[in-house]
């Protein structure tokens, strides 16, 4: 009977690459569809974000009318020069993103409201920036926001109460300070007094100022009372597109240039991070399913011989003598040092296996170091007399 066998691919076809993949492909369509909606969403409700002219909920539209009311002009300044200009000793410079702002714009800034004898409101400045603007403080980790109470002896809090307040921290060893709000001992208001007779404060979290939260607790009075101490009121609303934000990043008095990192903006370097930490997750929810192999039934038994035959007949087909010579010799030697008492490890070595098989059939014609070790037959015939060969000299070995 003839034995046909036919070729098996190992290669995956393309319904199993389909169906591999389409896992991960479905996650990154989430992935991407969320991120878009995200970025949609956060758009609506950033868009205005603590601009005097805005009435969305996260705009200050309402603040800015009750001050304009009262007496107080309210000008929008969305350049460094303009808010630098306009700076003095009846301003209040309000700053809406401190971080926002370069370090070259940081010290420009500084460098116009020390002499101005005025008040500078500050919104969450963090670590970035405070350094600069406020030399002396230094940050704390933040908390979530919430009403507290001033628990400090500075008027404009004592008068306003309960306030939501909390985001940044502050704490600093000048002795013309106050420190209201605080959590666990750390404020999340601070006034620092100014050489000019001005002074400075520090707002952990500018959610007193915005539309939908003016008119809880005492949010209300607390941003009149800051804001409103001085005549005219300068609305600082730091942007990317300032040309002073250009001009100063690799301006001679920096040292040179700055990073490559510093132009990127803090939110693209924080997105990249997720984007790199959602590969690695997927990467090792893929290399789970790569676990040890597992024994399966055949769907048909197939004899010991047949699968030799098959071996062999793969062999013959590429020309494979090398192979079919080592596969045979190594199954020698492996079964002639279980019959010498040769330790299955050493099997294999000349020097160890060599004497006891040549001890045990001194007068044979058979030689077992080119049988067991010698080189490659060069044609099917020598194959095969290699196989006859070493039968003959594993029955000598058993005889003797």
């Amino acid at each position: 009977m003839t034995s046909t066998i036919s070729p098996t691919s190992l290669s995956p076809t393309s319904r199993q690459i389909w169906n591999r993949s389409r896992g991960l492909l479905l996650a990154l369509v989430i992935l991407l569809a969320a991120g878009v909606t995200l970025a949609v969403l956060r758009s609506g409700d950033q868009h205005g974000r603590l601009d005097p002219r805005s009435a969305d909920r996260s705009g200050s539209r309402a603040v800015a009318e009750l001050l304009t009311s009262g007496g107080v002009s309210v000008e929008v300044a969305t350049t460094l020069d303009e808010a630098a200009t306009r700076s003095g000793s009846d301003t209040t410079l309000l700053v809406t993103d401190p971080d926002l702002l370069t370090p070259h714009q940081q010290r420009v800034l500084r460098a116009a409201i020390a002499p101005s004898a005025g008040r500078t409101v500050l919104l969450a400045p963090g670590t970035p920036s405070v350094g600069t603007l406020a030399p002396g403080v230094r940050t704390v980790a933040p908390v979530p926001v919430s009403a507290r109470s001033p628990r400090c002896a500075l008027p404009a809090a004592t008068r306003a109460g309960r306030a939501d307040l909390g985001g940044e921290r502050y704490v600093t060893d000048a002795l013309d300070s106050d420190a209201c709000y605080p959590t666990d001992g750390v404020a999340s208001l601070l006034r620092l007094g100014e050489a000019g007779a001005g002074d400075m404060i520090l707002l952990g979290s500018p959610d007193v100022l915005l539309n939908d939260r003016l008119g809880h607790e005492g949010n209300a009075s607390l941003a009149l009372q800051l804001l409103g101490s001085r005549p005219h009121l300068v609305w600082y609303l730091p942007s990317l597109s300032d040309p002073s934000a250009a001009d100063g990043r690799d301006s001679a008095e920096d040292g040179g240039g700055s990073d490559f990192l510093d132009l990127i903006p803090s939110g693209w370097l924080w997105g990249t991070f997720q984007l790199f930490l959602a590969a690695v997750l997927a990467a090792v929810w893929r290399a789970r399913r790569l676990g040890p192999l597992v024994a399966e039934r055949l769907p048909v038994a197939t004899r010991a011989s047949e699968a030799a035959e098959g071996r062999a007949r793969l062999y013959r087909r590429t020309n494979a003598r090398d192979h079919a010579a080592s596969a045979l010799r190594s199954a020698a030697r492996e079964r002639l040092a279980s019959l010498l008492g040769v330790p299955p490890k050493e099997a294999h070595a000349p020097e160890t296996l060599l004497p006891p098989v040549s001890a045990r059939i001194p007068s044979t014609a058979l030689d077992p170091t080119s049988l067991l070790f010698g080189p490659a037959p060069a044609d099917d015939s020598a194959l095969i007399r290699l196989a006859d060969q070493l039968d003959a000299l594993e029955r000598e070995v058993r005889t003797s």
